[in-house]
């Protein structure tokens, strides 16, 4: 097999695979003998009609699409290492040549990863943050937790916003029902706008018993076309009405949410775990600032290919967590009015902030040449086991070679955040009334103080801008 190299515009290349001839009649062969079985002809039993005859009889390109997809999916790989190129995308096929007793050749077209210019990444100025803990907020992480420990109970009285409503449900448009929209027994939390238009805000007021007509208007843009800016009448059953019933905050509520015996100990312990947490969150601001300065500094041309990559797995993993949560994709889609085109836009710009942020983190690490040890590896399995509950040996059984490889990876970048942070300096945020007082124009003053000031002017070295930044 030969692959030949060619270099495209904006970090696209084309790869031209030519696969022998020997290999493509074996795989003719196996397409034949995985469709043989299949196959009738007069005078020959099922699963023993000779190739030759089969392609008489069908024509010889009766086996050549099948034959293509197992050599590609066979020679692609061994193409994408012989390249040596560091391929971002999905590669798009071309078939060049297909013919019995000839090469297979085709084409692949891949996005390269792009060289990246790094400008400054160390001593970037970020903002400052105040991490202090109020007892207001410690207050309401408390109530979060009240929220969280609630019982949900059945309540005999009309539906209210927070509730949650057991509904059957079917959706008609122009008297006719219409496909997925129909559910029983659905546990809907009234306010939570999962349902499109205002089909919630009409079963507030309403009891168990209740049957209810709920008319809605699907989204101009709605990703079923034929229920797009269509009215709808939904026929809703309402079994059940239940609410949340919070536990009173006391000593006994304490023991039962932590290792507290008193509330007092407990409200400690939510203040350290807030300031924490703020510490936390302060962290990734600060750094997220400090990448966004890197990034604007930095020069890369990203193909596009390279990010219509990063948004279908983005989506790819939103509908995997939606899947866990019992609703698939197009139910997500068709409950929100939401449509892949539209959904692919929403996520763009965060797949281009990914792209970028792990581009220049990964230059960063090699311009300072990061390394990452066998040692630095068995430490991030620790932490993984530790949060599976696993023993580490135990894991690293599971840990292939190229998942290893992506560990690597992130611990570099991880790095490259810590080397970055450590040599950033910290402004503190300006308030607006100094804002604005830096805004105002200068007082008139006598000519004999101008005067003055001008001459003190002239002994006074003007400061730079790193010098204020550092004060």
């Amino acid at each position: 097999m030969s692959v030949q190299v060619e270099a495209l515009e904006k970090n696209m290349a084309k790869l031209t695979v030519e696969v022998p001839a020997d290999r493509l009649e074996k795989a003719l062969d196996t397409a034949y003998n995985k469709q043989k079985k299949s196959i009738s002809i007069p005078g020959f039993r099922k699963g023993k009609v000779p190739r030759a005859m089969v392609e008489k009889m069908y024509g010889v390109e009766i086996f050549y699409e099948d034959a293509a997809n197992i050599l590609l999916q066979e020679t692609y790989p061994e193409a994408y290492d012989e390249s040596g190129l560091d391929i971002v995308s999905q590669p798009s096929i071309d078939v060049v040549q297909l013919e019995k007793g000839k090469p297979f050749i085709y084409t692949a077209e891949v996005a390269v990863k792009p060289e990246v210019t790094l400008g400054k990444y160390k001593g970037i100025t970020v903002t400052k943050i105040d991490t202090t803990v109020t007892d207001e907020e410690v207050d309401a992480e408390i109530e979060t937790q009240r929220n969280n420990n609630a019982r949900t109970v059945s309540v005999e009285r009309p539906i209210e916003n927070g509730d949650t409503a057991v509904i059957d449900f079917e959706g008609f448009v122009d008297g006719v029902a219409f496909e997925g929209g129909k559910g029983e027994n659905y546990d809907l939390e009234i306010g939570s706008h999962s349902f499109i238009d205002t089909f919630e805000d009409q079963l507030v007021g309403k009891s168990a018993g209740d049957d209810v007509d709920v008319n809605v208007t699907f989204p101009e843009q709605y990703q079923a076309e034929d229920l797009a800016g269509k009215p709808a009448l939904f026929k809703v059953k309402i079994h059940e009405v239940k609410a949340k019933e919070l536990p009173e905050l006391d000593d006994e509520f304490a023991q039962d949410v932590s290792e507290c015996d008193t509330l007092a100990d407990y409200k400690e312990e939510v203040k350290k775990k807030l300031a924490d947490r703020k510490e936390a969150d302060a962290r990734r601001t600060k750094e997220d600032e400090a990448v966004d300065k890197i990034i604007d500094d930095a020069k890369m041309d990203i193909p596009e290919a390279m990010i219509d990559n990063q948004v279908n797995s983005m989506i790819n993993d939103f509908a995997n967590n939606m899947m866990q949560q019992g609703l698939s994709l197009e139910q997500y889609m068709q409950f929100t009015g939401m449509t892949m085109d539209k959904f692919k836009e929403q996520v763009r710009p965060d797949a281009v902030k990914r792209i970028q942020t792990s581009l220049v983190l990964e230059q960063i690490a090699k311009d300072e040449n990061i390394e990452v040890s066998d040692e630095d590896v068995d430490a991030e399995i620790e932490k993984m086991a530790a949060s599976y509950g696993m023993e580490a040996d135990k894991l690293k059984e599971y840990i292939q070679d190229a998942e290893k490889e992506t560990m690597k990876n992130d611990i570099a970048i991880q790095k490259a955040i810590t080397l970055v942070m450590d040599n950033a300096k910290e402004r503190a945020k300006r308030t607006t009334k100094k804002a604005d007082e830096d805004k105002e124009p200068a007082k008139k003053t006598t000519t004999k103080k101008t005067t003055e000031k001008k001459t003190t002017a002239k002994k006074t070295t003007k400061k730079t801008a790193d010098e204020a930044d550092a004060e």
